[in-house]
């Protein structure tokens, strides 16, 4: 009995701290094939990727679910990207940030995208699936 007492406080930590893991997993996955997308065109992945509210901080200013899967229709030339440094931040059951830095070779509108970077993916758990509801970057140091 007294060996159970003291398993179970452990054993809770453990589901947490794995369930922590396979959040982290989660969103890191799924952004990491929203680049792939991107630079193949892939805008049925977009389509189920992004919440039906997202927002996408652009030059430009605000842009939403709409435009985003017009830009990915109409194409960047994305030649080469690396994505790393990723941290996942928890703020409640539904609702996590993920940052991250990237690089990448690229152009839309015969403009450069801006390169490094350090991004911004906000996601929400709706319908019991992690959906993009915010992306946004900034430039960062080049190392």
């Amino acid at each position: 009995m007294n060996r159970l007492l003291i398993a179970l406080p452990f054993a809770a930590l453990l589901a947490g701290a794995a369930q922590a893991a396979s959040l982290e997993d989660t969103l890191i996955g799924l952004e990491k094939r929203s680049w792939v997308a991107w630079q193949g065109h892939d805008a049925a992945f977009f389509e189920r990727f992004l919440s039906a509210d997202h927002v996408e901080i652009q030059p430009n200013g605000e842009g939403s679910k709409a435009g985003v899967l017009a830009g990915v229709k109409a194409g960047c030339t994305v030649t080469s990207y690396a994505i790393d440094h990723f941290k996942v931040t928890r703020f409640s059951a539904d609702t996590a940030l993920l940052t991250y830095r990237a690089e990448q070779d690229a152009a839309c509108g015969g403009h450069p995208v801006p390169s490094p970077v350090w991004a911004t993916s906000l996601f929400v758990k709706r319908d019991g699936r992690w959906q993009n509801a915010l992306y946004a970057h900034v430039p960062a140091a080049k190392r």
